[in-house]
């Protein structure tokens, strides 16, 4: 259409910084279910046996035996079995896609292998082959012992 105004500064285009910006937004929003989830942070409370389990007892043991209102763990507790608010999720979106615009638009490093290295790029036809050679045979002079 117009490649003046898709292209950014850095050579990128636009739609590749947007596509990456918009799957980094959709990623966050969705991996934080899925992480508390499997930290044991579940709808049905917290699951035996796991990472959660293990956080909530320690707190209990640092707070003499209960878990304080607003703490790590029930904060994680309440989002694993709610989920999170609106504000929440729009804030998390917004990171994950300025993340995601960041990672979508940088670009790899040309590779810095030089042509004499093995499995380059522009090999010769005779680099590929064995460059051992047999061992040669003793000199007519030299006696052989038995």
């Amino acid at each position: 259409m117009f490649p003046e105004l898709c292209e950014d500064k850095e050579g990128g285009t636009m739609m590749k910084r947007a596509a990456a910006a918009a799957v980094g937004g959709v990623v966050a929003v969705g991996a934080v279910p899925v992480v508390l989830g499997a930290m044991g942070f579940t709808g049905a409370g917290i699951a035996a046996s796991s990472l959660a389990a293990k956080m909530m007892s320690a707190a209990a043991v640092a707070n003499g035996g209960g878990i304080a209102a607003g703490s790590l763990v029930a904060t994680l507790q309440s989002v694993g079995a709610a989920g999170l608010s609106t504000s929440s999720n729009i804030l998390l979106a917004s990171i994950g896609s300025a993340f995601g615009a960041l990672l979508g638009g940088s670009k790899k490093e040309p590779s810095s292998s030089s042509p004499a290295e093995p499995g380059s790029e522009g090999e010769q036809p005779g680099e590929t082959e064995s460059q051992v050679q047999p061992p040669n045979p003793p000199l007519s002079s030299e006696k052989q012992e038995k």
